[in-house]
């Protein structure tokens, strides 16, 4: 693996987490919003991963897709709330902020191994440098 593709393969990784790091923030947002442009609650988002390879010992990640969860809204009796439904029942995304924040912290790691790669690649370089200097 030459050194340009261990950029290649460490800058797409960050650049995919920055993306899910993002979905992340919108989920934690969005975790009481009960009204949105499309109509209903706000709807869990979730970033889907694709390997990229080309050839033998290249590769990286790349984010094929931004998903909405399907699950179903929790419904919440607030007859008072303007958008409570006929029996008073107002639909809420169906968020963990405690998942959420898992997730953060998971592609938080993720963003920093990369980074690192990134910096020891860095590093290697340079000190291949100064043995050709002498």
């Amino acid at each position: 693996m030459s050194f340009f593709d261990i950029l290649g393969v460490a800058s797409t990784g960050m650049s995919a987490q920055r993306i899910r790091l993002s979905s992340i923030s919108a989920n934690l947002a969005n975790t009481h919003t009960t009204r949105t442009d499309s109509g209903g609650p706000y709807q869990r988002q979730d970033v889907v991963f694709k390997q990229i390879m080309d050839g033998e010992l290249k590769g990286g990640v790349k984010v094929t897709e931004v998903i909405k969860d399907e699950k179903p809204p929790i419904l919440k009796y607030e007859p008072g709330h303007p958008d409570a439904d006929e029996a008073g029942y107002v639909a809420y995304p169906n968020i963990n902020p405690i998942e959420e924040m898992v997730n953060m912290l998971e592609t938080t790691k993720s963003y920093e191994a990369n980074t690192t790669v990134l910096s020891t690649a860095k590093q290697l370089a340079m000190k291949a440098l100064e043995l050709g200097k002498a």
